[in-house]
């Protein structure tokens, strides 16, 4: 006998249905867009349509653009670390030293944030970090500075935790806080330390939710544009920096584009790797 087809559930269809428009119309056809626009071709400033690989052997042939790369990558990765390391201590108070109505109150005031535009955030650490900003002004009451942090590294590096840290705590916080409190305890009577408790069972325990964390935390500062453009100072520039610089110069869309799907490859490959890492062994 031959195998039956599966049914279609017209039931389920129609509840999955304005979701599947949805992606398709905002994310599937733009982005198929983006990618048979960085085949066209740029002549007196104008897109003709075109099936040319002109523009990725130009871009992937200038070093500039390999060194804004190699920066981005190197700022995000070291932007999740900061924000992950920062992030454990405050997600395990929360987790485990506090009671569960301050938790919330604390989940509540770490959205809070949120209900700000980010770049009005960013503007007001770029009043903190100036030279005659507010830190300087404190270190200088005690004999230092003033100390240049705008245009820098160090201030990319604000600007990032200013985006992600308070999700990051949200998330660990809630996966930490999920952990059976019996394994914990199990622990503590097999002669574990409360180091030795939190490194062979509350991070193996919580290692989905501090692994998307970082995810996360490596995703939005990958494709973040207003820190290292305002903060930063835009020098050497990031692949979003680049992106604008290009779309300036001559009207390159179709080389954006391919910088723009560069950065999405990227992201996607880093995704599918950490989450299959996220959930390796995890059915064991």
């Amino acid at each position: 006998m031959k195998p039956a087809l599966p049914r279609l559930d017209a039931y389920a269809l129609t509840w999955r249905l304005p979701v599947i428009v949805w992606q398709v119309l905002f994310f599937v056809a733009p982005l198929a867009f983006m990618i048979a626009m960085s085949f066209f071709l740029v002549k007196n400033y104008r897109m003709i349509e075109a099936f040319e690989l002109a523009n990725w052997a130009k871009m992937f042939s200038k070093g500039y653009f390999w060194d804004s790369y190699w920066l981005t990558l190197g700022l995000a990765s070291l932007s999740t670390i900061c924000t992950t390391v920062l992030a454990f201590p405050a997600a395990f108070a929360l987790s485990f030293k506090v009671s569960e109505s301050t938790r919330r109150w604390a989940i509540f005031f770490l959205i809070i944030p949120f209900f700000t535009s980010y770049l009005v955030r960013i503007f007001s650490w770029y009043v903190l970090l100036a030279e005659a900003g507010i830190i300087n002004k404190i270190i200088g009451f005690l004999g230092f500075g003033p100390y240049t942090m705008l245009n820098t590294m160090l201030g990319t590096m604000v600007g990032y935790l200013a985006l992600t840290l308070p999700l990051v705590i949200i998330l660990q916080t809630l996966s930490m806080s999920s952990i059976d409190r019996n394994l914990i305890e199990a622990s503590h009577n097999l002669g574990a330390g409360r180091f030795r408790t939190i490194y062979e069972v509350i991070i193996p325990s919580a290692k989905v939710g501090l692994v998307v964390g970082a995810l996360f935390c490596f995703i939005l500062s990958f494709g973040d544009f207003v820190s290292p453009y305002y903060l930063g100072g835009s020098k050497p520039p990031t692949l979003t920096i680049l992106i604008t610089d290009t779309t300036k110069s001559g009207q390159q869309w179709p080389r954006a584009a391919v910088v723009a799907v560069t950065m999405m490859i990227t992201l996607m490959f880093i995704a599918f790797s950490t989450i299959r890492f996220a959930y390796k062994n995890r059915s064991q």
